[in-house]
């Protein structure tokens, strides 16, 4: 017993030269041991919408720095009286504390009880490991002693704050807050503050989350604490321990609808900001994105029903962008039915845009051109150039038709005669101003045939041409990214590039309203205008069969794209009908969504407007009478239905017997009259309707010989 108290004082008196020495050591090794780059504590990334909402956080560790002056006096002190009470007296090392823990270290033979400040957990949490040795523990008094030096008290505590785990993915007083309580450090009160200051010690054992009993138990042992060091009065204590633990926990999860957007703000990151994606998950930057959560949501939910997705099986994939028309943000993203994280991301990914691409690289810079007007007639018939013999899709072939209906209709054979008349590198340059670089060289460009495809994304910020005057924008998800001391890291440019005229622009509006309204864009209802384009390309293993579907549109405010198709096409695996489903997608999502449902387009100042079409109806109920007038005059009445559109000519003419004379014209009637005429030599008569826009003679009425009508 002697000798173990011999040993005993022994290793007290060695320790304590121990300590004389190392405090020397500590005055010229504090710089060398700290690496102050270790104090910058990883916090989370936050996304929050235009209006600064959060929408979610991105982080390696779920923490927001605050400072200390956001932490209420009496959450500080409830950390203070149950972690360090002494921690405003002394200069690092509890000098008292440490001798008390030796002490039992010693008798134990082993190490249990520790004795370490605020400062001292917070040098042992930043720069050290958690083992319990000799050398760890003098490597923490060095780093406390020389944290003391250079830090004030209030900035270590709020460090250590900041620091801290409080479980379930929570780091730091101010997430804590949010987890346990839905609510900002400083709304916090004196009870939910000694709570808070009770889970640190043992997370999985205080958390409230799993152990109430036990977390109520900790929380009033620490209110008798602040009340032994004068923080609370005894009444107070009384009255805040009476109280039960009234928790609104809110913990953040991964919401699959994010998922797709969340990749695309981590991409835009990287390639514009520099900032790599561990950076964006501990760096603590405030990024605000465009995002519209409403039709996020909406898109997504609508991806899960397959009822949208006219495939072989339930694999049936598809994508989804929309864009503000304005600024070219990312509204909304779907990158896949079953998106995963870091997955592939089908908004990006190319595909053979069919139809799609006839107004970005034929009917749009024909009008640029000045070569074509919308209601010009092109040639539609089945030809070969070369090698290559495009089809229509139904087989039938009208000779001629207008551009308008040619678009409308989605004919194939005029858009591909059109592109040779106009050149294929007079197409490929207007489709490069849209942003789309392609290595093709044929003819098939009319039809979207294309070698390696173009993403939903850019299709979309090309369309944007037509919705905005003829400019494009870049696209972006961050609007603005400002790092953890709210200094402005970047925004996007918003620089517009012309690649078609107003006019241009306003034309081809106009006739892609018409493909909606009463073309191949037309399945589906939608209560606000859209204009848009539908476009299919076949599976050419299986007659019949669809391998891609699109619907790219625009409203005077957004701008979109849905594509539908197979990762990869095969005999089993494609879809077995077309641009019908995402065109009504999109008219669904549109429509479901609080979005602005505008009536019409808005026409700038300085572009002619475009015509309806006028559409010609056949006259087949031509009638003419022969009546007697004052003076023996004799006079012709020819009578027939007109069509609603009074625009609609009516060629009248005379049959004779050597030829067929054109005798008059009138617009928008069904009545003519012929004064003078020889009732010995009566003719026949018929009417044929004529379009004025495009020149197009429809079919000869039936034809009529006058008879005698008396008139009293």
């Amino acid at each position: 017993m002697k000798k173990k108290l011999l040993l005993s004082s022994a290793a007290i008196v060695f320790t304590i030269l121990l300590s004389l020495f190392g405090y020397i050591l500590i005055l010229y090794a504090g710089d060398y041991v700290i690496d102050e780059k270790k104090l910058v504590m990883n916090s989370a990334t936050r996304l929050v919408d235009e209006k600064g909402q959060l929408i979610s956080k991105l982080y390696l560790e779920n923490r927001e720095i605050v400072s200390i002056d956001d932490v209420p006096e009496h959450v500080q002190n409830a950390f203070v009286a149950v972690e360090d009470t002494r921690f405003y007296q002394h200069h690092g090392i509890d000098v008292r504390a440490v001798f008390r823990a030796l002490y039992k270290d010693i008798i134990a033979g082993s190490k249990v009880e520790g004795g370490s400040t605020i400062t001292q957990q917070l040098a042992k949490n930043v720069f050290l490991t958690n083992d319990k040795t000799w050398l760890r523990k003098t490597k923490e008094v060095i780093i406390a002693i020389n944290l003391e030096k250079k830090y004030s008290k209030s900035k270590l505590l709020e460090m250590y704050l900041n620091q801290i785990y409080f479980g379930h993915g929570a780091y730091g007083i101010q997430s804590a807050s949010k987890l346990y309580f839905n609510k900002d450090v400083n709304q916090l009160t004196v009870d939910e503050g000694a709570l808070l200051a009770g889970i640190p010690k043992a997370p999985s054992t205080y958390s409230p989350i799993a152990n109430m009993t036990k977390a109520k138990e900790r929380r009033d042992l620490i209110l008798n604490l602040m009340q032994t060091r004068g923080y609370v009065t005894p009444e107070e204590t009384v009255r805040y321990q009476g109280k039960t633990v009234q928790l609104d926990v809110h913990q953040q999860s991964a919401d699959p609808a994010l998922l797709t957007y969340t990749d695309m703000v981590f991409d835009e990151a990287k390639s514009v900001y520099g900032l790599s994606n561990e950076e964006l998950l501990r760096g603590g930057y405030t990024i605000t994105v465009p995002l519209n959560r409403e039709v996020q949501d909406i898109a997504y939910q609508l991806f899960q029903d397959s009822s949208y997705f006219p495939g072989t099986d339930e694999h049936a994939e598809g994508a989804f962008v929309l864009l503000d028309n304005k600024t070219g943000g990312v509204l909304a993203a779907i990158g896949g039915r079953n998106y995963v994280q870091k997955g592939l991301n089908r908004v990006l990914v190319n595909r053979q845009p069919g139809s799609t691409l006839k107004p970005l690289a034929v009917y749009g810079p024909a009008l640029e051109e000045d070569k074509f007007e919308p209601y010009s007639m092109l040639v539609d018939q089945k030809l070969s150039y070369g090698e290559y013999e495009p089809k229509n899709y139904n087989n039938i072939y009208k000779e001629k038709i207008s551009m308008y209906d040619a678009l409308l209709e989605s004919s194939n054979a005029p858009a591909v005669w059109m592109l040779d008349q106009l050149g294929i590198d007079t197409g490929k340059k207007y489709l490069s101003k849209s942003g789309i670089t392609i290595p093709d060289n044929g003819l098939s460009i009319a039809l979207g045939g294309l070698e390696e495809g173009i993403s939903p994304l850019d299709m979309a910020k090309a369309y944007r041409a037509f919705a905005a005057n003829g400019q494009i924008v870049q696209p972006h998800v961050i609007s603005k990214i400002v790092d953890r001391n709210q200094k402005l890291i970047g925004k996007p440019s918003l620089e517009e590039k012309d690649v078609f005229s107003k006019q241009t622009a306003w034309y081809m509006t106009r006739m892609l309203e018409g493909v909606v309204s009463e073309g191949t864009a037309k399945s589906g209802q939608y209560s606000g205008t859209l204009a848009g384009k539908t476009g299919t390309t076949n599976f050419p293993g299986k007659e019949g069969t669809i391998k891609d579907a699109w619907f790219v549109g625009f409203t005077p405010s957004v701008v979109g794209a849905v594509w539908m198709g197979y990762d990869r096409s095969d005999l089993e695996h494609h879809l077995e009908q077309g641009s019908s489903f995402p065109t009504r997608l999109m008219k669904d999502i549109l429509e479901k969504s609080s979005l602005p449902k505008e009536v019409a387009f808005t026409m700038p100042s300085d572009v002619t407007e475009l015509e309806r079409p006028i559409r010609l109806a056949d006259v087949n109920d031509l009638a003419a009478n022969i009546s007697f007038r004052p003076l023996g005059l004799f006079t012709v009445s020819l009578q027939w239905t007109p069509a609603d559109d009074e625009r609609v000519e009516y060629r009248i003419y005379k049959k004779t017997e050597s030829d067929d004379e054109l005798i008059a014209s009138v617009e928008g009637e069904g009545a003519y009259e012929l004064e003078n005429v020889n009732i010995f030599s009566l003719p026949s008569y018929y009417v044929v309707p004529y379009n004025t826009q495009t020149d197009e003679v429809g079919k000869p009425s039936n034809m009529v010989r006058p008879e005698f009508f008396s008139r009293n």
